[in-house]
């Protein structure tokens, strides 16, 4: 443990930024895996599973918890994977 009291703030903030960007991730993981099930099944809510994923993606690029080219080729992925299933 630090001994020098700005260090040991900056744990305490480092600690908070990881758990909430593990959390966003960890909710990107879900809706994506949700949208792809939901195409592959030819669900009929696939394209609102699909918009919630893209919504978040934009989200989570917006607030830096993931790089904007990371958020926009996963966006682009599951497009191609509803665009391919509908037609």
């Amino acid at each position: 443990m630090a001994n020098i009291k700005s260090q040991k703030k900056r744990n305490l903030t480092n600690e908070k930024r990881r758990a909430r960007n593990l959390a966003t991730r960890s909710e990107l993981k879900t809706r994506l895996k949700t949208a792809r099930t939901a195409i592959n099944d030819g669900a009929e809510n696939a394209a609102t599973t699909v918009k919630a994923a893209q919504k978040r993606l934009a989200m989570a690029a917006a607030k830096g918890r993931i790089h904007k080219n990371a958020a926009a080729r996963r966006t682009s992925r599951l497009m191609k994977a509803a665009n391919a299933a509908k037609g």
